[in-house]
């Protein structure tokens, strides 16, 4: 079942973030866009590399109104120590969800079971909490912030223009196509 324009299920956790143990909900996701990031776990091989490359856009994601927010099933403990001791992790200034017993991992459909680690998933969500985008790739793909970054923006234009839709690659100042019986077969 697909869960593009579902709302988010309920959750609560607790999170890493600014040197500080914070409470986090699906109530944090309303109200702004965001994204949620899942990734397999601490102290890996991959994931900080795409974890790094997030932190280093993190600031166009903030100037779009954009949140990002981490989730492994690691803890929040394990998410500091992890901040803590790698340059790369360090740099990260968004939410890192803690998520142990897999229950956030399990309502995004990302959870593996047989490892009891999150895939490499990734959800944007809509100021109303509803999944616009989402994604999972096998353990050893990695993901490219700036592609994401491109499809928030696209979420973004096509929610804020409604009748219009992004073609493919499309950017922001690039034409959009406004679907109709014209266009069809014309493409």
């Amino acid at each position: 079942m697909s869960l593009i324009n579902t709302s988010v299920q309920p959750f609560t956790t607790t999170a890493y973030h600014d040197g500080k143990f914070v409470p986090a909900s699906d109530a944090n996701l309303k109200g702004q866009w965001s994204v949620v990031f899942f990734y397999p776990a601490d102290f890996t091989f991959v994931c900080p590399t795409e974890l790094g490359d997030l932190a280093d856009h993190y600031d166009t994601f903030k100037a779009l109104g954009v949140e990002i927010y981490a989730v492994s099933t690691d803890t929040h403990f394990a998410h500091k120590a992890w901040h803590d001791t790698s340059d790369t992790i360090g740099k990260i200034r968004y939410p890192m969800l803690g998520d142990p017993t897999g229950a956030i991992s399990r309502s995004f459909g990302v959870m593996t079971e047989r490892t009891g680690l999150a895939q490499r998933g990734t959800f944007v969500i809509d100021p109303e909490g509803q999944i616009k985008l989402c994604e999972v790739h096998d353990d050893g793909i990695g993901r490219d912030a700036k592609e994401l970054l491109r499809k928030v923006q696209a979420a973004q234009y096509v929610a804020a223009h409604p009748g219009e839709v992004c073609p493919a690659k499309w950017t922001p100042g690039e034409k959009t196509l406004a679907p109709s019986l014209d266009l069809v077969g014309k493409i």
